[in-house]
């Protein structure tokens, strides 16, 4: 794996926000994000949307920050400390989307500044995880701003009615990502339990590309998604392409993903910490 450099002692390494809820079980979420940021070499900030309730077997409840303070961590952050990539997770209602919409808007966060958004719609049962009102929010505002975004086959359903199955419907899913006015959209292939390979589908509105790993055949995935967007904005604050960017995600979540292990009686973690074994 090429690995993403590092800066030299004394210097400052590139600088990434997540903008997402915090997981009390430490699997995903917030906790998710931030591990593999420091596991890859960069400096991770956050502006907390959500604290939720959540272990193993499922979240069982949250609560929201208010919108003005979910803004006011981003502008913090990046007036002083800057960014160099910005990545969503779970945005919780349509306030919190608005905000965050008008802040990026506000500082670049989408334009001058790589964005992805990973559409948190949809639990791993397929049971809606947003408000119809914040998800037409979140297709409105923050669609059009994203250079990539990056839902399982469970919010692509929920997103475009389309039931991803095959390769052919996971390209159809990918072009109607792609009308709601992303850069690129991608599909991924981890839920898609049909074949012996992932493989993800990333498309730009001219072009398709894939990305294929092996499967890994574990229970535990509890992070895998959050996992995948965390790698792939790292490399795009170091100036990756989009395609290289997921490219980069992509070995890092399969590695993590063969390296995941248990905790608690339901999905275990993924976990970023074989690069801690990893050689340089």
């Amino acid at each position: 794996m090429q690995y993403l450099p590092l800066p030299a002692d004394g210097e400052p390494p590139a600088r990434v926000m997540t903008i997402a809820g915090s997981d009390s079980g430490g699997a995903a979420g917030l906790q998710s994000d931030l591990r593999t940021f420091a596991l890859a070499g960069v400096h991770g900030t956050s502006a907390v949307t959500a604290v939720t309730v959540q272990n193993s077997l499922g979240v069982t409840g949250f609560h929201p920050v208010p919108p003005e303070t979910v803004a006011g961590q981003i502008r913090a952050v990046v007036a002083d400390i800057g960014v160099g990539a910005v990545k969503t997770g779970m945005l919780a209602n349509a306030g919190i989307i608005g905000a965050i919409a008008d802040a990026a808007t506000e500082l670049g966060i989408g334009t001058a500044i790589p964005f992805l958004v990973d559409p948190v719609c949809a639990s791993q049962h397929g049971d809606p995880l947003l408000s119809p009102e914040a998800l037409d929010t979140l297709l409105r505002r923050l669609f059009p701003l994203a250079w990539v975004v990056t839902p399982n086959l469970d919010e692509v359903r929920l997103i475009t009615g389309i039931d991803v199955v095959d390769e052919a419907t996971q390209r159809d899913a990918a072009r109607a990502l792609h009308a709601l006015g992303p850069r690129w959209a991608l599909v991924k292939g981890g839920h898609l339990r049909t074949a012996v390979t992932s493989t993800d589908v990333l498309y730009d509105g001219a072009e398709f590309l894939e990305f294929e790993a092996r499967r890994i055949d574990t229970w535990h995935d509890h992070g895998a998604g959050d996992t995948l967007g965390a790698a792939t904005v790292c490399a795009l604050a170091h100036g990756r392409t989009v395609p290289e960017a997921i490219a980069f995600g992509k070995e890092w979540v399969t590695r993590s993903l063969a390296a995941a292990y248990p905790v608690g009686a339901g999905h275990g973690p993924v976990n970023a910490s074989w690069r801690l074994r990893a050689p340089s």
